[in-house]
């Protein structure tokens, strides 16, 4: 696995339900090597719904597979509306590879009944 200084890792959370940034929503983040989940990162969106620092950068940027974790339930839960129990969408997994020292962006757009992901710039 290549490891440097040339790449991060960042993410941001938009709630599409209300049009707005999804500020206080955790994410976890881990690395991923076959069955193997290590947990490296806990961190929650601000009033932008971004992390106020990449995820990984410099020395911690390691290229392999990754995964986030999204806890959209409770993020959704404390948005006040009414929703079923259990809920449609709780904990959102995106894995993904990092295979180049770069910018890597994988955003997530969120509501109660669907999410969609990309590679962002």
């Amino acid at each position: 696995m290549a490891q440097g200084s040339g790449g991060k890792l960042t993410t941001h959370v938009l709630d599409t339900a209300t049009g707005k940034p999804a500020a206080g929503l955790e994410i976890w983040l881990y690395r991923v090597s076959g069955n193997s989940h290590k947990k490296i990162k806990a961190v929650t969106t601000n009033t932008d719904g971004r992390c106020d620092e990449p995820l990984l950068a410099g020395k911690d940027f390691k290229t392999g597979q990754y995964e986030l974790v999204f806890l959209a339930g409770d993020y959704l839960r404390a948005q006040g509306s009414a929703l079923p129990d259990p809920l449609f969408l709780d904990q959102v997994p995106i894995r993904f590879g990092m295979a180049e020292e770069t910018h890597y962006h994988v955003p997530l757009l969120i509501s109660p009944y669907g999410y969609s992901t990309y590679r962002g710039s």
